[in-house]
């Protein structure tokens, strides 16, 4: 956490500082009423003059004590709430640099819990260091010093004695109730994942009628955290016991002892009563160090996963050398590409093929053939296996990554909103954009008079995932951000498969002007999509058995004329 402190180092110091005078005028407060305790016991002609005096002291030595707390804690919020900011802006940009495969594979729900309980520890410790620990060890030190100076040094040992097996007592106590601990925040995260993706998952559960079974897999789940919670608990009453028995103890040494010496005159009826002080002072906050310090440890488990997180490693990154991709030719060429996911299953093998400045490409194929592995490695999700990409002539490996994906827009095949409103998702791709062009990106897309009849307008919010929209409204939104982004390169992964017939006709003419002047991969399930592509490349299970125009491979009589003729099929029944 240093570098986040260092920060703001000054307010740190500042704060350090009301720390110390703020310990040192409680410390100081207890000694001026052993005066007023002594003065008083031995001379009644001064009890008009002196005891004021000293109470006055007193009392403002209290009143600083209470300000220079308050100083701190006013000194020390900006390092704190900034941290959490800093950490929490830090971890999110993590995750967007983590690779599909990373997110592909988390759990939302049980990730966000972890963000949430890890940022939150970060300002917990930071205030248990600053405004307990810190603070009691200050004061202790302080109390042990002016015992040792003052008084007999068995009360100085007696207080160091008891100190230890405190905090040894603590320490093996809270080592123990860890692992309960940790059941219940793995079983509170589980919990948590379970009910956000049965809530993302809302229409599946009612397609199948599970909600019951949904609720009942959550309190399954909750049940072992419930367990875990009940255990850590208990053994939190045993701990609490132990402590209170050791400083009892403690307690009834040093005040026997100090009675003992007033009884014999060595110690005075203020040196009684500022014995008793100070360990009210020391021993109350010290009982409070031991919840601290199971708090801490709780702390850094929460901690844990969040630093786990950041310390996951991008599998794509940017190379040392990277350069900014400048198109000036936005050809694309894969050159004997191959790609898998495990090594135990292939998903492309040797694909090659090249797209031409301003040409169409088409590719078509059964679920599964690697259509649409092409666009994610193309967007450098993935890197290739074998081969290369390249565009204007430079391997996309060797650029950055943010000038690669500015340079391409995509449309695809399912489009997942933000929980926002429509202009804002079609404002996505260029927030600078004006209210003027987004409208025109939406007439090119065909969905700016649907927009129009909405209540609200572009203010319509679109739901979770855009869950208020049909499919192909949602298709539209993501045709329409495309043509706002206005790139280089365009990718349409089986971009009207939502669409009815009447949408699709009307949008395809769209799409061709949209793509005349752009470098186009068009991957295509309806294959009446793609007859003007200047070349349309036919694949099964990631090998390219096809290639060649429309007409050419309807001549061929092969793989693509039987597709073409089932489809037509399809649409005359």
């Amino acid at each position: 956490m240093l570098p986040y402190l260092w920060d703001y180092r000054g307010r740190v110091l500042f704060a350090l500082i009301a720390l110390l005078c703020a310990k040192m005028t409680n410390v100081g407060a207890p000694l001026v009423l052993k005066n007023i305790v002594d003065n008083l016991d031995k001379s009644q002609q001064t009890i008009l003059v002196l005891p004021v005096l000293l109470l006055s002291i007193y009392g403002l030595l209290r009143l600083s004590s209470a300000f220079f707390n308050e100083l701190r804690d006013t000194i020390f919020a900006r390092v704190r709430y900034h941290t959490m900011r800093h950490l929490s802006c830090k971890t999110l940009q993590h995750l967007h640099k983590l690779s599909l495969r990373f997110h592909l594979d988390r759990q939302t729900g049980a990730i966000s819990r972890d963000m949430e309980r890890g940022t939150r520890s970060i300002s917990n410790i930071l205030n248990y260091m600053v405004f307990n620990i810190i603070p009691t060890f200050a004061e202790f030190f302080l109390i042990a010093l002016i015992l040792l100076i003052q008084y007999e040094i068995k009360f100085t040992l007696i207080t160091f004695a008891t100190v230890t097996v405190y905090i040894f007592f603590t320490l093996a106590i809270t080592e123990w109730r860890m692992e309960f601990r940790h059941l219940m925040n793995a079983k509170e995260s589980e919990a948590n994942y379970q009910a956000i993706d049965s809530l993302v998952n809302y229409e599946t559960v009612k397609y199948f009628g599970n909600e019951a079974f949904e609720v009942k897999r959550y309190g399954e789940t909750l049940h072992a955290w419930e367990e875990a919670a009940v255990k850590s608990q208990t053994s939190m009453s045993v701990l609490n016991f132990g402590q209170s028995a050791i400083i009892a103890v403690g307690v009834i040494l040093i005040m026997f002892s100090a009675s003992q010496s007033v009884v014999d005159g060595t110690m005075s009826l203020g040196d009684l009563v500022l014995v008793n002080t100070f360990l009210l002072q020391l021993f109350i906050p010290l009982n409070f160090l031991g919840i601290l310090y199971r708090s801490i440890k709780y702390a850094l488990v929460d901690m844990d996963m969040l630093f786990r997180l950041l310390e996951q490693t991008p599998e794509i990154q940017n190379a040392p050398d990277a350069k900014t991709l400048l198109i000036e030719d936005a050809s694309i060429h894969f050159d004997n590409v191959s790609f898998h996911y495990q090594p135990d299953r292939p998903i492309l093998h040797n694909i090659s093929f090249t797209i031409p400045q301003g040409h169409k490409v088409a590719v078509v194929g059964a679920s599964g053939a690697g259509k649409s592995t092409l666009a994610r490695l193309l967007f450098r999700f993935y890197d290739v296996t074998g081969g290369s990409i390249r565009i204007n002539g430079h391997d996309i490996r060797t650029v950055s990554m943010a000038s690669l994906r500015a340079a391409m827009g995509i449309v695809p095949q399912d489009t997942v909103l933000f929980n926002d409103s429509i202009y804002y998702n079609i404002a996505y791709a260029n927030p600078q954009a004006d209210e003027i062009t987004v409208q025109n990106a939406a007439k090119i897309a065909n969905i700016h008079d649907f927009i129009l009849q909405l209540p609200q307008g572009y203010n319509t919010l679109v739901g979770e995932r855009g869950l208020k929209l049909s499919g192909g409204e949602k298709q539209r939104v993501a045709i329409a951000r495309a043509v706002l982004k206005r790139p280089k390169i365009l990718i349409f992964d089986e971009a009207t498969s939502s669409l009815d017939s009447k949408s699709e006709q009307t949008i395809q003419s769209a799409l061709i002007n949209v793509a005349s002047q752009h470098t186009t991969l068009v991957i295509a399930h309806r294959l009446s999509t793609i007859i003007d592509a200047n070349e349309i490349l036919v694949m099964e299970q990631g090998h390219i058995i096809e290639r060649g125009t429309h007409s050419i491979l309807l001549e061929n009589n092969s793989v693509y004329a039987n597709l073409w003729r089932l489809q037509q099929e399809e649409q005359r029944e």
